[in-house]
C-alpha cells in the first residue's frame, strides 16, 4: 500500500516505506549471512536499488517478495566485495613497525649526497661533445631529432658521442672497461 501510494507521488508514504523496510531488510542480509558489519552496507544499497528500481514493482504481487529479492541480491554482491577484499588486504597493523621509514637517515643523506658529487665529478670530466650529449639525451631527456636541431649536430654524432660518454662514465665510476 505505501509503495503504491509512492509510486503515485506521495513523499510521506516513501518515507514511511524506506524506514519500515530496514528490518526487513536487515534480516534478509542476516540470513544471507552477511557479518553485523555488512547489514549496514546491504541495507543502503538495497535502498539505493529500490529506488532506482521502483517504477518496476507490480503492486499486483506482494510487496515483501520483491524487497527480499532485491536485499538478498545486494547482499550477494556485498558478499562478493568483501570476499575479494579479504582476499587482497590483511589487517596487521603491527606490520609497519616491519618497515623502514621512508625518510633517509642522516648516513643515507650523506651517501646520496657522495654519489652525485662523484658523478658530477666524472660527468664534469668528460669532453664538451660528451657532456653536450649526456646533458641533452640523458639528463634533459630529449630525442635525437630535438638535440640534433639544439646542438647543430647530426644524431650519428650524437650517438657516437653519448655512447663514448657512458663508456667513460662506467669506466670511471665502476672500474670496469668496455
Amino acid at each position: 500500500m505505501l509503495m503504491a501510494a509512492a509510486q503515485g507521488g506521495d513523499r510521506t508514504a516513501y518515507a514511511a516505506l524506506l524506514k519500515t523496510c530496514i528490518p526487513l531488510i536487515s534480516a534478509v542480509a542476516r540470513r544471507t549471512g552477511a557479518s553485523m558489519d555488512c547489514v549496514d552496507d546491504v541495507v543502503q544499497e538495497t535502498l539505493i536499488t529500490l529506488h532506482g528500481a521502483r517504477h518496476t514493482y507490480d503492486p499486483a504481487r506482494s510487496f515483501v517478495a520483491w524487497l527480499s529479492t532485491l536485499a538478498q541480491r545486494r547482499a550477494v554482491d556485498v558478499l562478493r566485495r568483501q570476499g575479494r577484499s579479504h582476499t587482497r588486504e590483511v589487517h596487521a597493523p603491527i606490520a609497519y613497525e616491519n618497515y623502514a621509514s621512508p625518510e633517509q637517515s642522516p648516513e643515507q643523506r650523506l651517501e646520496e649526497q657522495a654519489r652525485r658529487r662523484l658523478l658530477h665529478d666524472a660527468v664534469a670530466s668528460l669532453s664538451a661533445a660528451q657532456k653536450e650529449a649526456v646533458r641533452h639525451l640523458a639528463i634533459d631527456e630529449q630525442s635525437l631529432n630535438q638535440a640534433a636541431a639544439a646542438t647543430s649536430r647530426s644524431k650519428g654524432a650524437l650517438k657516437v658521442n653519448l655512447h663514448r660518454a657512458l663508456a667513460a662514465l662506467r669506466t670511471r665510476l665502476t672500474g670496469d672497461g668496455p
